[in-house]
């Protein structure tokens, strides 16, 4: 059950960093909020190599793909990131953030490792930073005015990516901490996820120049084929 919930888990967010890619360069943006993006990559890079050097389980292979994936949305983000910023942001200022921002994530990473050892730090840490991605999620929504270089598969494969080892490593390893960490993280990608589905049900109210109108209609047409896709991966 473990093995099938961390496969299940491995393959949504396979889902999310495919479109988010697909999305970040077609609509000249990136779709997974900044700060939780540092902390993805950090953890993913961390893990993976901790993995590679001391067990060669399944959950390693999985960390490599998302890292993988995740240097491409990382560039998306450095490419296009500047353009969501305020216009006094200058380059060498988007630089400097950027670089503060991954130090950062990297350094907490690192101090979850020291103060709750190799064992539980990478679940801790995958919690906490699903839950503060579920809340950017909806603040990314809010600043934006709407869907742009967003995605209801994005939304959904989120959901079940961090359902399954909500599953896993909450309710069926007993742990209290991680179950309601989980549950607070499916509230809140739920709330996204209808969020998402009130804007393509509402653009008229989003206005004729809303920032994601186009966005979401372009959606329509696009995401058919990325369900497909992730349902050919499940």
């Amino acid at each position: 059950m473990i093995l099938a919930l961390t496969l299940l888990s491995g393959v949504a967010w396979m889902v999310v960093y495919v479109v988010a890619i697909r999305i970040g360069f077609h609509q000249k943006t990136y779709a997974i909020p900044a700060a939780a993006l540092a902390l993805n990559i950090a953890w993913e890079s961390i893990y993976a190599t901790r993995g590679l050097a001391t067990d060669l389980s399944v959950q390693t292979f999985v960390n490599l793909a998302w890292a993988a994936a995740d240097v491409l949305i990382i560039y998306t983000f450095l490419r296009y990131g500047r353009k969501e910023l305020p216009g006094f942001v200058s380059r060498p200022m988007f630089i400097a953030w950027s670089v503060l921002l991954f130090a950062t994530a990297y350094i907490v990473q690192w101090l979850l490792i020291a103060e709750f050892g190799w064992a539980d730090a990478p679940k801790y840490a995958a919690f906490l930073q699903n839950l503060l991605m579920s809340g950017l999620f909806i603040a990314m929504f809010v600043a934006r005015g709407g869907p742009r270089g967003q995605s209801v598969v994005i939304a959904v494969a989120k959901w079940i990516g961090t359902l399954a080892p909500t599953i896993a490593f909450g309710a069926l390893a007993g742990s209290a901490f991680i179950l309601g960490l989980g549950i607070l993280c499916s509230v809140l990608d739920l709330a996204y996820l209808g969020l998402l589905i009130w804007a393509r049900q509402n653009l008229a109210i989003l206005g004729p120049d809303a920032p994601g109108k186009d966005a979401a209609r372009d959606q329509d047409s696009s995401e058919h084929n990325a369900e497909t896709a992730g349902e050919l991966r499940l």
